[in-house]
């Protein structure tokens, strides 16, 4: 194999298929990164045994075909410490060459024929979405997850996937996050009855993979697995094993509660100096609804107290609610600055419920207040 590639273009492929290469692994052969080149091109494979990985990288130019491995580590190293345009890599019978313009470094590696395959996207039924809904999909849930939980199914993103649309959901017990957009059923494909749970590690991987355009990805869900395919790269996750709680029963529908218009960038504002006296023991934020006003309060007895005042749309009687500051963080921190959004609240012992006009939800459970 030799070919000459463009070394931003290489890295940044390197980086993404570096990701699935776990630093120690009971089969060293797993700590490698292939690199295989043919008419077509050159893709990076990658693998940890759960996840597999291929990756494009663009512009490269292929003098002769053929594949070889190189240590993950090492060779990310090579690339970000090199200031060449472009690098020359050759298979030799040890390993591999890797030639800049005033640099030569030779690692040895082991034999590519070993490495599992990682083949392209061959599926007949899948769904299509485009990478910017599938990015906020990601953004908008992964936090949620709970991976040090006994309950392995709260560890991932639960997929389902109807005739029309797509939706995400995550949740650690005490929060629960929903996403959902459109999304074209190809061949029939649904998920129906089927626990779609795909891990938090394969789900921020899909992240990175994505960017924020209208590209379209292909989406299908497998027997015990998922393949997606972007632009850029294919990846091939695991399923979760396990039952994913029932998620429709957390979004509470109730008449009675307030149902209060806020904006994004106040209120994180408002929160964030709220929350400056809270601490690891004391995070919870009381949130209270009075004519005209949001009224923020903390309290550490070894820190001190907080009082923040937002003015909003609000009429009628007083409702207070205490949540958790750092689940009302991660709820804001996703949302662009000056959206909107509709804060739900019943009562001090019922879930809040916040929503957008974009198909986001989030339910958070209430703390208890002294």
């Amino acid at each position: 194999m030799k070919i000459v590639a463009h070394r931003e273009a290489l890295d940044s492929a390197f980086q993404l298929a570096a990701m699935v290469a776990p630093a120690r692994s009971p089969k060293p052969l797993f700590n490698n990164v292939k690199v295989e080149a043919t008419n077509q091109g050159v893709v990076l494979s990658a693998t940890d045994g759960d996840l597999r990985i291929r990756v494009d990288v663009p512009g490269t130019e292929v003098e002769s075909a053929g594949s070889i491995l190189v240590p993950a580590s090492r060779f990310a190293n090579i690339l970000r410490e090199s200031s060449d345009e472009k690098l020359l890599i050759e298979s030799t019978s040890r390993g591999a060459d890797i030639r800049g313009e005033h640099s030569k470094i030779s690692l040895s590696s082991e034999d590519p024929t070993e490495f599992p395959a990682v083949p392209a996207f061959r599926e007949e039924k899948y769904h299509t979405l485009s990478e910017r809904l599938l990015r906020e999909l990601v953004r908008r849930t992964e936090f949620a997850t709970d991976n040090e939980s006994s309950r392995y199914a709260l560890g991932g993103v639960l997929l389902e996937m109807g005739a029309d649309k797509i939706t995400a959901v995550a949740t650690d017990g005490r929060r629960l996050a929903k996403m959902e957009g459109p999304a074209q059923s190809v061949g029939g494909h649904q998920t129906g009855d089927t626990t779609t749970i795909v891990r938090t590690r394969a789900v921020q991987l899909i992240g990175r993979m994505v960017g924020d355009s209208d590209a379209e990805v292909r989406l299908a869900a497998r027997g015990n697995d998922i393949v997606l395919a972007s632009t850029r790269a294919t990846l091939y996750s695991q399923l979760v094993e396990g039952r994913f709680p029932k998620w429709r029963d957390v979004f509470p529908s109730r008449r009675e509660a307030r149902r209060i218009e806020l904006t994004v960038a106040p209120t994180y504002a408002a929160l964030r100096q709220a929350s400056i006296v809270a601490s690891d023991e004391s995070r919870g934020i009381d949130c209270s609804f009075e004519d005209g006003l949001l009224v923020l309060t903390a309290s550490t007895p070894e820190v001190g107290q907080s009082r923040v005042e937002l003015p909003v749309a609000y009429e009628g009687s007083s409702v207070a609610i205490k949540l958790d500051h750092r689940f009302l963080a991660d709820f804001l921190r996703v949302l662009d600055p000056e959206k909107s959004f509709t804060m739900e609240v019943a009562d001090a012992e019922a879930a809040a419920l916040f929503t957008t006009d974009d198909g986001y939800g989030y339910v958070i459970m209430p703390l208890a207040r002294e």
